[in-house]
């Protein structure tokens, strides 16, 4: 078992890895019932945030856009505990709720102008964020035919081997034709979403509605007895978030871009939701070499003496018919008997 099945004969070494990826696609958005999100094309720069991350990746596939914020006053988010007032009394100045938006001027003023709620005026970035999702589907649904360049490179020092899952495709035009494919291509180091996806046994629009966190495993197990070109990865992909969380579920955050406008600062705020793909890289290499060899067959020749010891405590202290095996194997000899030890010469 230890010298065949766990290649005792070996010595091994665990890689050293770096990875980084590539996003490509195109996805066209028109919505025009919210202004915010309007008619627009979205192309890598636009919905790969940051455009450079170590060891991951994230993709934005839906998204709440406020556009247009500055720095003055608006009232507060009625549904914010708190926030509803009666008159100024109830506000005071400088404070903040928690979980509000901003800072209390000291006015009670109308929600809106045809309203007659009250809520607490604040100084904050205006207006406020509306955080809701305006439809029942991922804004970026043609991100399922996006595509991902995985180059990933390691190194085993022991062996001074040094390998990249780009070397089993031939040329550049190999590479830009090619497309990963579990069963047909699965060297390919290019991937589209929509396949990490489905192989992670998950549903592309339902992920990409409220994002989550997907890994891409990629496996080196090599044997350097044979041929170094068999030394490649295997892919596997399984989704890291739970779903079905009751609360938080999906996977978001927040970033501004921010612009001057008659020399006011302006922002638009979006709030993007959107898959986050992390790389596990598993490596390990294995050589022949005698010490190990040697280590395990002493070992191995050490249990059989070890063996024989336990066997002889079962048999001799544990079992119930111990006497009658104690006298089968020990004979038991007394100075005292009748025969000499010894005949006379």
């Amino acid at each position: 078992y230890v010298l065949v099945y766990k290649k005792g004969y070996q010595e091994f070494d665990t890689a050293e890895s770096s990875v980084t990826s590539k996003v490509k696609g195109v996805a066209f958005v028109n919505y025009t019932k919210d202004p915010n999100i309007g008619t627009r094309v979205w192309d890598p720069a636009d919905y790969v945030i940051p455009p450079e991350e170590n060891g991951a990746f994230f993709v934005m596939t839906n998204m709440i856009i406020t556009k247009n914020q500055t720095n003055s006053v608006c009232p507060e988010d009625i549904s914010i505990r708190g926030a509803n007032c009666t008159d100024s009394a109830d506000c005071v100045a400088g404070e903040h709720l928690y979980l509000g938006h901003g800072v209390n001027t000291g006015e009670c003023v109308p929600v809106s102008p045809d309203s007659d709620e009250m809520t607490c005026e604040i100084y904050s970035w205006c207006p406020l964020e509306y955080d809701h999702l305006r439809t029942k589907y991922p804004f970026l649904a043609e991100a399922v035919n996006f595509t991902v360049l995985i180059k990933n490179s390691i190194a085993f020092p022991k062996f001074n081997v040094r390998r990249s899952n780009i070397d089993a495709v031939k040329n550049s035009e190999d590479l830009k034709h090619c497309l990963f494919d579990s069963a047909h291509d699965k060297l390919c180091p290019i991937l589209k979403l929509g396949t990490i996806i489905k192989s992670a046994g998950e549903d592309f629009d339902k992920i990409a509605y409220k994002g989550g966190v997907v890994a891409i495993i990629l496996n080196w197990d090599c044997n350097l007895d044979y041929d170094i070109k068999n030394c490649q990865p295997k892919l596997t992909f399984r989704r890291l978030d739970d779903p079905h969380a009751p609360t938080a579920a999906g996977y978001n955050f927040r970033y501004p871009i921010y612009y001057e406008v008659n020399y006011k600062l302006h922002r638009d705020l979006i709030k993007a939701y959107g898959i986050r793909f992390v790389f596990i890289i598993i490596g390990r290499a294995g050589k022949f070499s005698v010490v190990p060899l040697l280590l395990n067959i002493g070992s191995g020749l050490a249990l059989l003496a070890i063996a024989s010891v336990i066997s002889d405590v079962v048999i001799l202290y544990v079992l119930k018919r111990r006497q009658y095996y104690r006298s089968k194997k020990y004979q038991t000899v007394s100075p005292f008997d009748d025969e000499p030890l010894l005949a006379d010469p």
